[in-house]
């Protein structure tokens, strides 16, 4: 009987195709075979989120397309969608829409991370009851 492979939610948006998160995901991997649910927030970027709060759903279908792409490259089984803009309704949208066995919150650095000025990886596990993995990683340019 095929082992039951671990469900995790990975949350990233300009991190998604980092080289930081790839590698916490494939770590994951060699630990228990596990399946990936990538959850892009469609957050808006520098001041456009001012004028339009759902502005960032372009950049979001672009980070989502380069990373699912990326990921499936690397061997990993991974599906993904774009959430809300509001990461913390993404994180919880998603734990209501499947179950999960945790979760991977990844982050830009400390110093400019929006996401951990509002602290992310606490309101994830809160909200969801699970354990989260926060991974700190650079944007991946997009050449």
């Amino acid at each position: 009987m095929a082992e039951q492979k671990a469900s995790v939610l990975v949350v990233a948006n300009r991190t998604a195709s980092s080289d930081e998160l790839l590698e916490a995901l494939r770590e994951r991997d060699r630990r228990s075979p596990a399946t990936f649910h990538l959850v892009v927030p469609a957050t808006a970027r520098g001041v456009s989120w001012v004028a339009d709060m759902h502005a960032g759903t372009d950049a979001a279908e672009h980070d989502l397309d380069g990373a699912l792409e990326r990921l499936r490259a690397a061997g990993l089984d991974v599906d993904g969608v774009i959430g809300d803009p509001d990461p913390v309704a993404a994180v919880q949208d998603a734990a209501n829409q499947r179950t999960y066995d945790e979760v991977i919150v990844s982050t830009l650095h400390k110093h400019v991370s929006r996401w951990l000025k509002l602290d992310l990886p606490s309101k994830a596990a809160h909200a969801t009851g699970l354990p989260v993995t926060h991974v700190e990683a650079r944007a991946k340019s997009h050449a």
